[in-house]
């Protein structure tokens, strides 16, 4: 258990008399961060490689790191937080576990193992803090789907809900987390890539699905979505590339203004691939990935490039207007918009 102090390194940068500050909170530490919730501007977790989960309850100032007991060894790629003493992780890769605290992190429970040898989770979000929903690769053609009503004590396989196969070659990337997104009354968005990227959306809880295609940068299997989120249940963001070739940008970004059936292209994109994006407001987005940061003023048309800081994840506080960013080595950084 380490616990890394507030570093206080601001980067400023001017997009029309709009100020955007990247504070770096912590100095480095041997795991690559993926995993990231940030619940209120005090409370924030983060999850990563080597079995590493970082805490902080003063706003990014102080982080307390621990290592789930047994589970050293793990990749934690994603994490929900509900409060500074309740959260769940998941790990990538086989086997396949979910772990769930309610002491803060001191102890953890398996909720969830899959020993498959194809099993490969992807990601998390939760509707409330007791239904959640979990997608993974998929397994004999069909993506993986776990669904949760009582705050991941226990998780029961929705897969079957789906159905429809995957095309070959078609997966998910368990890059930040954020590739899975819910709205409140039961809307929830997944994004694929690899040979083929498409974008299944339910608006019941995961019971019944659609899917659209998404016209992305794909055809690889280091290529396609990476991240999506929505302001409102019509518009969104989807972000990706070719990790790659991190600073090639072409057709890195598109909007959807029917709730993810078909997507168009920014006037001005990002400016490399991007594995994270939020909306901050109606106008402010931010997008991240391992060649910079991003901001769009005027809801995800025009991009403006504000750092070549490297970073995987990118979210803002459920409650409040904290935004992080976090990525290898560690690191985990601050950005203030003024």
């Amino acid at each position: 258990m380490r616990i890394f102090f507030y570093i206080l390194l601001f980067l400023p940068y001017t997009v029309f008399s709009q100020t955007y500050e990247l504070g770096s909170l912590t100095t480095e530490t041997n795991t690559s961060i993926r995993g990231l919730s940030v619940v209120s501007d005090s409370v924030a977790w983060v999850s990563g490689s080597n079995g590493f989960i970082g805490k902080t309850t003063n706003g990014g100032k102080a982080w307390k790191w621990v290592k789930p007991k047994g589970y050293e060894k793990l990749d934690f790629r994603d994490i929900e937080a509900f409060d500074e003493n309740n959260a769940v992780i998941v790990n990538a890769g086989s086997p396949a576990y979910i772990l769930r605290t309610n002491d803060g992190g001191k102890n953890w429970t398996e909720t969830y193992k899959n020993l498959d040898s194809a099993i490969f989770l992807d990601g998390m979000d939760f509707w409330s803090e007791k239904k959640g929903i979990i997608f993974g690769d998929p397994v004999k053609n069909h993506m993986q789907l776990l669904i949760t009503e009582d705050g991941g004590l226990s998780w029961k396989d929705a897969s079957a809900n789906l159905g429809m196969d995957m095309a070959p070659g078609e997966a998910a990337f368990a890059a930040s987390g954020t590739s899975i997104r819910t709205m409140p009354g039961g809307r929830v968005w997944f994004a694929t890539g690899g040979a083929r990227s498409n974008i299944y959306t339910s608006d019941n809880y995961g019971v019944n699905w659609k899917k659209y295609n998404c016209p992305i940068l794909q055809g690889s299997n280091s290529s396609g979505a990476f991240s999506l989120d929505f302001y409102d249940a019509n518009k969104g963001i989807v972000v990706g590339g070719d990790y790659q070739k991190d600073k090639e940008n072409t057709n890195n970004v598109l909007l959807t203004f029917d709730g993810g059936k078909s997507w168009e292209k920014p006037f001005r994109p990002v400016f490399g691939f991007r594995s994270g994006v939020i909306w901050f407001d109606e106008k402010n987005c931010f997008v991240t990935g391992t060649s910079g940061t991003d901001v769009s003023k005027n809801g995800g048309q025009n991009w403006y490039h504000i750092s070549d800081d490297s970073f995987n994840v990118i979210k803002k506080a459920k409650k409040g207007t904290l935004v992080l960013l976090a990525g290898n080595k560690g690191l985990i950084y601050s950005l203030k918009v003024k």
